[in-house]
């Protein structure tokens, strides 16, 4: 699994993520591939930050998916944009890249199967597997050390200064607990676009 987190704090904006991955009890750690879950996107609004939590066949599928849709079409600056962009990405997912689509019986939608975090110059984003999009006003993180990432950045929220700086107390704290989660971790963070 993974630690992956997303900040918004005092103009700027923070995405962050440990590079460790693994199968089953294996861990297969920086050193032997490289392991990034985050990678960048550009969008008709500029730069996007895009992180994922799950399968490692998740990481190339969606990169490649995406650069199948025309730029203009690439919109992931509001919570609709991000549902629009990944609502006309999911027939891609399955006819190009035979997603599966199916989790329980009882779904009430096709799946994408994968938990996102967006970041980019105009805030956080969430994306969850039947396209559920949250937009967050603080800080957010998924994978299987976000337990303890949410609280370290809670408990970092009033004495940090950048959203950097509560990205990496997230990511050090799912590194040092999460049997999943290793560094070295990468951070990438954008100033965040002044609203009116």
């Amino acid at each position: 699994m993974t630690t992956l987190v997303i900040v918004k704090k005092n103009g700027q904006v923070a995405i962050a993520a440990d590079t460790l991955v693994t199968f089953g009890d294996t861990r297969l750690s920086s050193r032997f591939e490289s392991n990034s879950k985050i990678f960048r996107v550009e969008t008709p609004a500029g730069p996007s930050y895009i992180g994922m939590a799950g399968t490692v066949a998740h990481f190339p599928v969606l990169r490649k998916a995406l650069a199948t849709l025309p730029r203009e079409q690439l919109l992931l600056s509001s919570k609709d944009d991000v549902f629009d962009t990944f609502t006309r990405l999911h027939p891609v997912l399955k006819e190009t890249f035979f997603l599966q689509t199916k989790e329980d019986d009882s779904d009430p939608y096709e799946s994408s199967q994968f938990s996102v975090v967006i970041a980019n110059a105009t805030g956080i984003y969430g994306l969850y597997s039947y396209r559920e999009i949250f937009e967050f006003k603080e800080f957010w993180g998924i994978g299987s050390g976000r337990s303890f990432a949410l609280g370290a950045m809670h408990n970092s929220w009033d004495k940090a200064k950048t959203a950097r700086e509560v990205a990496l107390a997230g990511i050090s704290a799912g590194c040092e607990f999460d049997k999943n989660s290793a560094g070295p971790v990468e951070v990438f963070t954008l100033k965040l676009k002044a609203t009116k």
